[in-house]
């Protein structure tokens, strides 16, 4: 463990961090996955689960949690699965 008052601070703030990292990125693989299932069913409403997982995703990424460009790549690809599916 850490020996110093600033170390031990550190250390906390990291576990926080990776806490709240972790919820963040659940989050965004179950929305994920929220949309492809329905895109595996058909789902009528496979456009409103795209819409809350690219909110979702965008938010992870304003967190910091993923870079934006990872997020906007994977809202791309599910955007272009949905679309496919449609027509």
């Amino acid at each position: 463990m850490a020996n110093h008052k600033s170390a031990k601070k550190r250390a906390i703030q990291n576990v926080k961090k990776r806490d709240r990292n972790t919820a963040v990125k659940t989050q965004m693989k179950n929305a994920v996955k929220a949309v492809r299932t329905a895109e595996a069913d058909k789902a009528a409403d496979m456009t409103d689960t795209l819409v809350k997982a690219t909110s979702v995703i965008a938010i992870a990424a304003k967190k910091g949690v993923i870079h934006r460009n990872t997020a906007s790549r994977k809202i791309s690809r599910l955007t272009k699965l949905v679309n496919g599916v449609k027509a």
